[in-house]
């Protein structure tokens, strides 16, 4: 056997912190036996190179091995399989990924179980770092809410520097599902109910958690979930059926993961949802033809937890057998948690079910990743504890997550009490009462998909706490519970009366609970649940002024509140430093300028609910119309809150709106819109400026606006800016009836404003 010899360069920090060599004696000749296998990497310079070689001397049971991840023993969102012998199989080659496995002792330690197999192949450890990890930011959907993709980049870049110093290789996020029914819990996870707004949102998410590529130590996997549609499921219901047309599911629900594919995203997660009879795990024509095929798809596919066994109950597979075989000839990759791939794959490869050549496809996607990580070169290269340390308490981490906070806050009402708005609130010579389960919650405030640490109740800033930090001492702020979130209990409600007499103006903090959005949260009602309306109605009825405050994680129903009460702030929930970033909104020291992402109903009876719907042959004229035409005798047609509206404390103008010209070729031609945005009101502040268009004739029946582009400014009171769009042909392409994506010569009218219900108006015509 030839002898190599090698000179190993090993990143400063790692040699600096000593880390990559403070492996127990009992594993120095598992190292060594490790370092042997050095020199044939620092040949193969070429990842693809690298991996064919090593492809090549696996065995089928190594090969099926890296297909299969596996959770730890904690708490999970699916069954937890039973397996004492998970090391063992780790040891043996015959497990690719682990999930739920955080921090770099724990991460380290089964790293070093898996280099002690034949090829000494590594682990993947994943963790649903969703919005943040040992820092919270503010859940996807109020992220969504600031309407600012540069902020939303920058809380994944940070979520990823954390995670990936905690031993984290690969997020299970973002999830870009296109979400229109709020009974949804998921509607969280995700920027909400517009294609375009989803697909920038993807960008932004893939690049913040990816960085400036994998191979950097604080880069991490990031994951397009869930593909696809599933926020198309029926009813609203968690893990429903999804039946759409193929032209809609192209057009609508696609586009935001092939913005990620594009973004460069390493891996996507399949859906829990049928398409059209076929689980999404078992779609061949999402899998393959679209990812891997026509969008030449080079990273993964994982299964989302146990979604192939799941076929079986679908009524989709006989048996995990079945299920196996259907999985990984559509083009599904790693089996999480379901075991079939593991028990399986062996016997139809042999009975000649499933070419060997799937597997391998399979596999040299998951270990390219590996390869792409660094993580052959150095397995313990994100087992750092020095830098574990570092991103524990981060002061700038929390100082970006106050004021993303700060942006995701929306203000729905600001009615005048004596002659004017009621917010910003003055910090001196006030009296405040603050009431409500939220006002002293500290964990609540990370929200559903937090990572749990033990000492987030003294790290989290309740509201409480944020609205005392910021009240001069001139002022007094009293509190009391009033009621809790879900019971029918009523019996501080005198107290809460009191209190409210005795103040100023009172706040109150009401809303859903963390655990009544996320997944499997699905609700039919989705209005404050328990006894808060009625707590809301007595504190009303004293006649102080109220400043209601939402705490929740998809749009509620809350009419009565819309009706009577003056100041509404939607504070989703915020994350560790929420106490903070409602205090700076409340006072003033932000002016909110949050859009929403979502349509919000005045009833369940109007879900699903979204601006860009088609119009019918007997639209509907305005709201009091109701005389034979698409409406409903008992309520109006359009949302309580529409997409992409927000207030301010300050007032801007849109006005002067001007085209380029009337007409836009369909070869290489550009259209400029601009308008003139001006500050009126008192406060200097941002303005979100919304540009949609209505195709007026088509070959089939188009949405009756669709955005085409938004710009976030910041106007001094009294400032002036002149705003420019550029449309191109390709901003107005669409899916038809034979799905080809094409452009189709026609009229036009433009819409420019600071929500989808914008009524500054222009006209062009698109021509050939």
């Amino acid at each position: 056997m030839a002898l190599f010899f090698v000179i190993v360069f090993v990143n400063s920090d790692i040699i600096s912190n000593n880390t990559y060599f403070k492996i127990k004696p009992m594993k120095k000749l598992v190292l060594a036996s490790f370092l042997l296998t050095i020199p044939l990497l620092a040949v193969c310079q070429n990842g693809e190179k690298f991996v064919n070689d090593l492809l090549s001397k696996m065995t089928l049971d190594e090969k099926i091995g890296q297909l299969n991840q596996y959770t730890s023993d904690g708490a999970a969102t699916g069954k937890i399989t039973v397996d004492a012998e998970k090391e063992k199989q780790i040891r043996e080659g015959k497990v690719g990924s682990m999930l739920n496995v955080m921090g770099v002792d724990k991460t380290r330690a089964l790293q070093e179980v898996a280099i002690q197999s034949r090829l000494h192949i590594p682990l993947l450890f994943g963790l649903d770092v969703i919005h943040g990890l040992r820092t919270t930011f503010p859940i996807p959907l109020a992220e969504a809410a600031s309407w600012d993709m540069w902020l939303m980049e920058k809380s994944a870049r940070i979520a990823a520097t954390e995670a990936s110093a905690y031993g984290i290789h690969w997020t299970f996020a973002p999830m870009v599902d296109i979400a229109r029914d709020p009974r949804w819990g998921r509607v969280m996870e995700g920027a909400g109910e517009d294609t375009y707004f989803g697909c920038l949102a993807a960008r932004a998410r893939v690049k913040g958690f990816q960085g400036a590529g994998l191979g950097n130590t604080d880069a991490i996997m990031a994951c397009a979930k869930h593909f696809a549609a599933y926020g198309a499921a029926v009813g609203g219901r968690d893990y429903n059926s999804v039946d759409m047309s193929l032209r809609q599911l192209n057009e609508t629900y696609l586009p935001p993961f092939r913005a990620a594919v594009e973004s460069g995203v390493a891996t996507l997660m399949n859906s829990f949802n049928d398409i059209n009879g076929i689980p999404a795990t078992a779609n061949s024509y999402i899998l393959r033809d679209k990812l891997k095929k026509e969008w030449n798809f080079k990273g993964f596919v994982v299964s989302d937890w146990g979604s192939i066994g799941e076929m079986i109950p679908h009524g989709y597979a006989k048996d995990s057998y079945d299920a196996a075989k259907k999985a990984i000839l559509a083009g599904s990759d790693m089996d999480m948690e379901s075991r079939c791939y593991r028990d399986n794959l062996k016997q139809l490869v042999a009975d000649g079910r499933v070419p060997v050549s799937f597997i391998d496809d399979a596999v040299k996607r998951i270990l390219l990743k590996k390869y792409e990580l660094g993580l052959f070169k150095d397995p313990f290269r994100f087992c750092n504890e020095q830098r574990q340390q570092q991103q524990t308490n981060n002061a700038d981490n929390r100082k970006a997550a106050r004021e993303i906070g700060e942006k995701s806050v929306v203000l729905l009402e600001n009615k005048p009490v004596n002659g004017k708005p009621l917010l910003p609130l003055s910090k001196k010579n006030m009296t405040l009462a603050l009431i409500g389960p939220f006002a002293k919650a500290t964990v609540e405030n990370h929200g559903f998909w937090s990572v749990a640490f033990p000492d987030d109740a003294q790290r989290i800033v309740s509201l409480y706490d944020g609205i005392a930090l910021q009240l001069d001492k001139s002022s007094t702020l009293l509190y009391t519970k009033g009621c809790n979130v879900k019971d029918e209990d009523t019996s501080n409600f005198g107290a809460a009366v009191d209190l409210a007499n005795k103040a100023d103006v009172v706040i109150l903090s009401l809303g859903e609970a963390p655990d009544m959005s996320g997944e499997a949260k699905s609700r039919s009602s989705i209005r404050l649940p328990g006894v808060q309306e009625d707590l809301l109605k007595r504190v009303c009825a004293t006649g102080k002024p109220v400043i209601l405050l939402i705490s929740a994680g998809r749009p509620l129903v809350f009419n009565w509140a819309a009706d009577n009460v003056p100041a509404i702030l939607y504070t989703w929930w915020l994350g560790t430093e929420a106490g903070n970033s409602i205090a700076d909104v409340l006072f003033g020291e932000y002016n909110p300028a949050g859009k929403l992402p979502m349509s919000f109903p005045r009833t369940e009876g109007q879900i699903p609910i979204y601006y860009n719907h088609y119009s019918t042959g007997r639209p509907a004229k305005n709201d009091d119309d109701k005389n034979y035409v698409s409406a409903y005798i008992d309520l109006q047609n359009s949302p309580r809150y529409a997409f992409g509206y927000g207030l301010s404390y300050t007032s801007f103008d849109i006005a002067n709106l001007k085209l380029s010209s009337d007409k836009l070729k369909i070869k290489g031609d550009k259209l400029k819109v601009t308008v003139d945005v001006k500050n009126t009101g008192n406060y200097d502040g941002e303005e979100v400026v919304q540009l949609y268009v209505r195709d007026l004739v088509g070959s089939v029946v188009r949405p009756v606006r669709e955005l085409k582009g938004f710009q976030k400014i910041f106007l001094k009171k009294g400032e002036m800016r002149n705003v420019e769009f550029t449309l191109s042909p390709d901003d107005l392409k669409f899916y038809n009836n034979d799905l080809q994506h094409i452009n189709e010569s026609g009229e036009y009218d433009l819409f420019v404003g600071n929500s989808s219900q914008a009524a500054l108006k222009g006209h062009f015509e698109l021509t050939e």
